[in-house]
């Protein structure tokens, strides 16, 4: 399980920015049937060379067989993945037609696989924490036994560490999410959210990054739960990042003039949520990779 989270938050941190992208929506909404299989075709083959450059990259030789089998799975790590944030940001609905959804769900899915696939290279971490490390005829019926991990001891308050996570939270949001604030997507789909919608949008923005820093199983969440102080206790790190992202959100959408004193408090509200979303996102994995 962990091994898929992991592989779904290198597909989030890929593909989310591309969510807010409206030349991929009426992509999605245009594209024949025929197109779409030949989409996934090509990303089937993409994220297939992407693994065996993965596989090579640590010394492995996975069988062809078992190598399909893991595009097929990372594929449907990115299906998962952007039909979720499809519907979390409403790009489809329970009324939106069948062809437009499964359109924007496969062009969603292409760059959220691509993303899954290059999880360990974006984030580090190891498949053999988890699943055993495959022997280099692919047998999968043999796994070596998982490599063991020294269980860090607490030490006190760092402020020093204190403020690198600081750091590293500002700098991620601000890597995923500048490109994505001068946009006009942020103000469409703030516009198209209903109020109460933007609490599940902060829910979630807030699970994925408490799944990608403390359950996904990058190499330093073992010593990041046993650390004391103001952001390494799970809950308090993932509220206190969230609002970070959030602070980098109101700060990126006023650089670009997206927001101004002038404009209602609804408005600040629902632009800051819209962007925070990947800003969250930016700042877990700038705490995992700093």
């Amino acid at each position: 399980m962990r091994y898929l989270l992991r592989r779904a938050a290198g597909g989030f941190l890929f593909g989310v920015p591309l969510l807010y992208t409206v030349e991929l929506w009426v992509i999605g909404e245009t594209t024949r049937p025929y197109w779409l299989l030949g989409a996934l075709a090509i990303g089937f083959v993409v994220v297939f060379l992407l693994l065996q450059v993965e596989g090579l990259r640590r010394h492995q030789r996975p069988a062809l067989g078992q190598s399909a089998i893991d595009t097929l799975e990372v594929l449907g790590v990115g299906v998962v993945c952007a039909t979720l944030s499809l519907f979390l940001l409403r790009r489809i609905t329970w009324i939106t037609p069948l062809p437009e959804v499964l359109g924007k769900i496969v062009f969603e899915a292409i760059p959220f696989s691509f993303g899954s696939a290059l999880a360990s290279s974006l984030l580090g971490g190891d498949r053999r924490l988890f699943l055993g490390s495959l022997p280099a005829t692919g047998d999968a019926r043999s796994p070596a036994p998982p490599v063991p991990q020294p269980v860090p001891t607490p030490h006190p308050l760092d402020w020093g560490d204190t403020l690198a996570d600081l750091d590293a939270t500002l700098l991620g949001a601000f890597i995923i999410a500048f490109n994505i604030a001068p946009t006009d997507e942020v103000a469409i789909l703030a516009t198209d959210i209903p109020t109460l919608w933007l609490l599940v949008l902060m829910l979630t923005s807030l699970l994925i990054s408490y799944i990608i820093v403390f359950v996904a199983g990058f190499p330093n969440q073992s010593e990041r739960q046993h650390q004391q102080g103001l952001f390494q206790k799970p809950f308090s790190e993932t509220i206190i990042a969230y609002l970070i992202s959030l602070g980098a959100a109101v700060a990126m959408l006023w650089f670009f003039h997206k927001l101004g004193p002038t404009d209602p408090w609804q408005k600040w509200l629902s632009y800051t949520i819209v962007l925070g979303l990947p800003a969250s996102m930016g700042g877990a994995a700038g705490r995992i990779i700093v």
